[in-house]
């Protein structure tokens, strides 16, 4: 623990974790719009296409910050204007035009590295393209990064009005004077500056994962752009930070410890959101199921209570096939009367709602042409989910039917 703890004393330990939550919060930030516009496969196509830019900067000013920063930029400038202009202009498809482009591009970069390489005194690796080098990030890394950091955030900010509008009503966006097209560009410059800041520091694997990971998590917490910017924000840092710490003491590659951390957090939101989570909403289906079985008891049970069924109030029947759990969930709900063969007031009340709405539904479906043999599981399938709203507006289109298509009596 002391070893561990000694290594935070390092200034390029300091750095490294600096940079890579700096990247962290900036792409998670951008990664929403990214994510909601269906565009995640462009954080990846961008992230490869800038190879050539490295190359031309690289060939024009030598291994010196700036120069592989504008080039970059530029490349990815290029790279987005070449996949917009393929998938409005020339018939191809979205994932189509994004695969030719970048691929393209990439195949570009890395002959133009390849035969960089060959040159003596040269020194240009792809695996620091690839991969988290973090004995490389120095101070001007911090400052560039720190930099596109406040204009990215700035930029959002500033323009969150016009990025919401455009993310979810595209098509009224120029009714309501806002330019979608100079706007998508815009996000395209956005995410390139992420993308050429990051690039250096963390690496192409590092970028493409904190772009849409982040983002997809804070999709499944909440349904509010405002909420989901600041989530995938905070996630992309602790996944950065977690991802950092594990690759220190497992001693390995701190770019995919990173992404599999932020997996790990993607998975536990899967599972476990309490909107979405896939445990919650398999409880809260089967919490649904136990609801509908209990309404299809307590209609029974009213029918053999007003006489509509043989039986002559008695309930036996019914005792036999439903469990003790209905039972005792239709007296916890109060629509039976505790210790007696009765139903409660309310309870008369919804199953007298709950036949409505099926005898309704299944005078619609009558009047629509469906046969009598349908009719009765077409509608007990859907009696527990029409509101009363609706019955009413359906009662006052079928002319307010007092009986079902079967003879038997719609309750007022």
């Amino acid at each position: 623990m002391n070893e561990f703890l000694n290594l935070f004393e390092y200034a390029y330990v300091g750095r490294a974790l600096m940079a890579s939550c700096m990247v962290g919060i900036m792409c998670g930030v951008l990664g929403c719009f990214i994510v909601l516009r269906n565009m995640s496969l462009i954080g990846d196509a961008l992230s490869h296409a800038i190879l050539p830019g490295v190359v031309v900067g690289f060939l024009i000013a030598g291994a010196q910050t700036f120069a592989f920063f504008a080039g970059s930029v530029v490349a990815g400038m290029v790279a987005a204007v070449l996949i917009t202009y393929l998938q409005r202009h020339a018939k191809t498809k979205n994932d189509a035009a994004i695969g030719i482009v970048f691929t393209s591009m990439f195949a570009l970069g890395v002959m133009g590295i390849s035969a960089l390489t060959r040159k003596e005194g040269v020194h240009l690796d792809l695996k620091d393209f690839f991969f988290f080098f973090f004995l490389g990030i120095g101070p001007q890394d911090i400052l560039l990064t720190g930099l596109m950091l406040f204009f990215v955030l700035s930029s959002v900010g500033l323009f969150y009005k016009s990025l919401f509008i455009s993310t979810f009503q595209p098509n009224l966006s120029g009714t309501l004077g806002v330019p979608s097209g100079l706007i998508h560009y815009f996000l395209m410059l956005l995410l390139s500056l992420a993308v050429v800041s990051s690039l250096q520091s963390v690496g192409v694997i590092l970028v493409v994962a904190m772009l849409i990971i982040p983002a997809s998590t804070a999709y499944l917490l909440t349904n509010r752009l405002p909420w989901m910017l600041v989530i995938s924000g905070v996630i992309g840092a602790i996944s950065a930070l977690l991802g950092m710490i594990w690759a220190i003491v497992w001693e390995t590659t701190p770019g995919p410890a990173m992404t599999l951390t932020g997996s790990g957090i993607y998975m536990l939101a899967l599972f476990f959101s309490p909107q979405k989570g896939l445990v919650i909403r398999f409880f809260r289906k089967k919490s649904r199921q136990k609801d509908h079985q209990c309404e299809d008891l307590l209609k029974e049970v009213y029918k053999v209570q007003f006489g509509e069924k043989n039986g002559n109030g008695n309930w036996s029947e019914h005792q036999f096939y439903a469990s003790k759990t209905t039972w005792k969930r239709l007296e916890k709900k109060g629509w039976k009367v505790i210790g007696l063969q009765k139903l409660s007031e309310e309870g008369i009340l919804k199953a007298e709602s709950l036949i409505r709405a099926h005898r309704l539904w299944e005078s619609y479906l009558h009047q629509l042409g469906v046969t009598e043999d349908e009719l009765h599981p077409m509608a007990e399938s859907i009696e527990h989910h029409l509101h009363a709203e609706f019955l009413k507006e359906l009662d006052k289109e079928l002319g307010h039917p007092d009986k079902d298509p079967h003879g038997s009596n719609i309750p007022r």
